[in-house]
């Protein structure tokens, strides 16, 4: 089974030192978890993301930063393991734990290490709904919010890297390392504002189309940031 990763931490400037030992750290675990990971890479700042609201009928854009001194998105991985205990242990290793948080989510599709390593993705679309409007499976509005994805991958064609939906938020689960304690929380969280139900890989020459892109997509929000392109996969 596949999980998504997301990385979480407060945006800080590092010194030399920090930011070259922060970089070990990351080839440590790519190292060691290198079977296991199928995607990867960090984000650029939040400042010079975007967040579009509105839906594909009337898409409202606003640039970053969002949510001044929180915690925020700074990179992602897909992990492939046998179960949830398994993708947990892999995210207590990502370095970010040990300051900020990794949150883990089961997703529905299989991602393809080949095609989204080869693909040249440089966005990531997270997708995002009020708790409320998040469809469960199988239900006729998942029905047709499959549909509609389906008529956004037909328009957007080969700048689709790769992308899946993710689980009900009550598989999410939240690690964080502090002194090297292992601490897990488990979802849903009933302080989120918004809760991620899916992401994209996209392809795009530069911002302008990677927001027109992101604009197409049939979700309530869609956070668009560039990969920062240090992946060692």
């Amino acid at each position: 089974m596949q999980y998504l990763a997301l990385l979480m931490s407060k945006e800080r400037d590092y010194t030399p030192d920090e930011g070259a030992a922060l970089m070990a750290a990351f080839e440590n675990f790519h190292a060691k978890s290198a079977s296991a990971i199928r995607a990867g890479d960090a984000l650029t700042r939040q400042a010079a993301g975007v967040r579009i609201t509105g839906g594909p009928d009337a898409p409202v854009v606003t640039d970053g930063p969002f949510a001044e001194g929180a915690e925020v998105a700074c990179g992602y991985y897909v992990f492939e393991a046998d179960n949830l205990d398994e993708a947990l242990a892999l995210a207590r290793d990502v370095p970010v734990a040990a300051h900020g948080a990794i949150e883990v989510r089961p997703t529905y599709h299989t991602f393809d290490p080949e095609w989204s390593r080869s693909g040249g993705a440089q966005w990531l679309a997270l997708l995002l709904e009020p708790p409320g409007s998040v469809n469960s499976p199988g239900t006729p509005e998942w029905e047709v919010e499959a549909a509609r994805h389906g008529e956004f991958a037909a328009g957007a064609g080969d700048h689709i890297v790769a992308g899946a939906a993710l689980h009900e938020p009550a598989t999410a689960t939240t690690v964080r390392v502090r002194d090297g304690e292992v601490l897990l929380t488990d979802g849903p969280f009933a302080e989120s504002a918004e809760i991620a139900t899916g992401f994209y890989l996209l392809s795009a020459a530069d911002r302008d189309k990677a927001v027109k892109l992101a604009s197409m997509i049939p979700a309530s929000t869609v956070e668009l940031r560039q990969l920062a392109g240090v992946s060692h996969l």
